[in-house]
């Protein structure tokens, strides 16, 4: 596995958060497990994307679940990504 900066890391979490079929969300061990983080560097990046208004947490669960700003910003990521990436040579 390659290096990955920040935003790969930040756009790999909200992916797997917006993509997981449960809709009461997913615990944050399933998280780690599935990106490769140990638990200090998934607990800073969910603090971020929690400021943020990109995933939400309930606590009566233990669970995240994105939130409508999340998904948007993912998909206008992607395309963005698609973008340039058909721009490159």
């Amino acid at each position: 596995m390659t290096n990955r900066n920040p935003t790969e890391i930040t756009i790999q979490i909200l992916e797997v958060v917006n993509g997981y079929d449960d809709n009461e969300g997913i615990i944050q061990t399933t998280l780690m497990t599935k990106l490769f983080l140990n638990h200090d560097q998934m607990e800073e990046y969910l603090m971020l994307l929690i400021e943020d208004d990109l995933i939400s947490y309930n606590s009566t669960m233990a669970k995240f679940k994105a939130t409508e700003k999340g998904a948007t910003f993912v998909q206008g990521y992607n395309q963005m990504d698609k973008m340039l990436k058909g721009q490159q040579i």
